[in-house]
């Protein structure tokens, strides 16, 4: 019965070594908690049972790790100076209990509230002297 199958030979990045042969059509987990954090590349060959093959590459970027947050610096940001970092790591846990410390990130106030506010203070002072003034 194997024989009329195409067989699927699974490689993970640059492995020489399989890490299974499958015959099709087949239901398959992988397992990414075995792999380290980053980008990835699954290589499928398929040989079908007249020798012929095919193959086809498929990009995954894996995050098992604690997941980390930074406010103050964006994804290719142009900086000078000084630069004031907030970062956060917080892991998913077992995923059979939540946790509650340090899972979510604190922010700083956004520069437009500090704006909106210093607007308000300086409006209600106007606002004051103008209709108070003795």
């Amino acid at each position: 019965m194997k024989e009329d199958k195409s067989k699927i030979i699974l490689f993970v990045d640059d492995d020489l070594k399989p890490f299974a042969e499958l015959f099709a059509p087949v239901q398959f987990e992988l397992d990414t908690r075995k792999l380290t954090d980053g980008e990835h590349t699954l290589k499928l060959i398929s040989k079908s049972p007249t020798g012929r093959e095919g193959i086809r590459k498929i990009k995954f970027v894996v995050r098992n790790g604690p997941a980390i947050a930074v406010e103050g610096l964006s994804e290719n940001g142009v900086v000078d100076g000084v630069i004031p970092l907030m970062i956060n790591a917080y892991d998913k846990g077992n995923q059979k209990k939540f946790i509650i410390e340090g899972s979510e990130t604190p922010q700083s106030v956004p520069n437009w509230l500090w704006i909106l506010l210093l607007a308000f203070l300086g409006w209600a002072a106007y606002y004051i002297i103008t209709n108070f003034s003795l």
